[in-house]
């Protein structure tokens, strides 16, 4: 599946409430509740193994233990903002969780390269095995 699709989908199928936010907005923020909290079952968008594991390991606390993610906006002044603002972040941690880590190459060393380590590391601990008590026979 295509990160896109999955994106999609999952913004399909969020729940959304909406709460008293103590953010900005005045006199505003006592009438009205702006904070949104969104929640995202994983386990309906059926994620292969590898994504879901990334996906729980990038979302950390904000995942429960029964499988949702749940996210909260309050950073705007109206509902709409923090609705976007709360759906952006969770379509970036869903594309970040998507997306392959790149591969580590392997460093190669040469011959010089490792007789010069290996000098360094005699070097060093023969500076270090000098550090000891000394002893008068």
């Amino acid at each position: 599946m295509s990160t896109d699709a999955l994106i999609a989908r999952a913004l399909a199928s969020i729940e959304e409430s909406f709460i008293a936010s103590a953010g900005p907005g005045g006199q505003n923020v006592n009438k009205v509740a702006t904070a949104v909290q969104i929640r995202l079952d994983v386990f309906a968008l059926r994620l292969s193994p590898d994504v879901f594991h990334r996906l729980k390991e990038l979302a950390g606390s904000k995942m429960t233990a029964r499988g949702e993610i749940v996210m909260t906006a309050r950073s705007y002044r109206t509902q709409e903002q923090n609705r976007e603002d709360a759906r952006g972040r969770l379509a970036a941690l869903l594309r970040e969780a998507a997306t392959l880590p790149a591969r580590r190459a392997k460093t190669r060393l040469n011959r010089v390269g490792k007789a010069e380590r290996l000098d360094g590391k005699k070097k060093r601990g023969a500076i270090k095995a000098g550090r000891g008590k000394v002893q008068f026979d």
